[in-house]
């Protein structure tokens, strides 16, 4: 009988390629999609002057809708017709259950513009929502 004179002990080595390519690209989402919800609250909004506000709480789960002066509704940067909001306050329950809607209109915006968002919210069971405003001391 012929005894073997290879070594008997295989070592496994795992492909660690696949696995960072997958950890990078989810580094790059998050970044991205950080900064794009950053981006939008920093949106320049002549924001209304009011006597008294609270700051904002940072860890809510928000979703923002701009509403320049002409009435135009911004959504994550971009322009959406009145008829959407509903879809987009199902959209955001589906994505993250209870969540805080925050207002963010011009100073000079007519209360018809945002009176669609009001009614959507209600329609929808949307109880948290709040307006941006500057405190009167801070405004600009």
């Amino acid at each position: 009988m012929r005894i073997p004179t290879r070594d008997r002990h295989v070592s496994l080595a795992f492909n660690m390629t696949p696995m960072i390519d997958v950890v990078f690209q989810l580094i790059i989402f998050f970044l991205v999609s950080s900064h794009l919800v950053k981006q939008e609250a920093r949106m320049e909004l002549p924001l209304p002057i009011a006597d008294s506000g609270t700051l904002a709480d940072e860890d809510a789960s928000r979703s923002v809708i701009n509403v320049r002066a002409d009435g135009a509704l911004l959504v994550a940067g971009r322009v959406i017709p009145a008829e959407q909001i509903r879809e987009r306050l199902r959209a955001w329950r589906s994505e993250k259950g209870e969540f805080e809607l925050r207002i963010r209109a011009d100073r000079d915006t007519s209360f018809r513009f945002v009176e669609p968002i009001l009614l959507a919210c209600y329609r929808e069971g949307v109880s948290n929502v709040v307006y941006s405003v500057f405190r009167s001391k801070d405004a600009r």
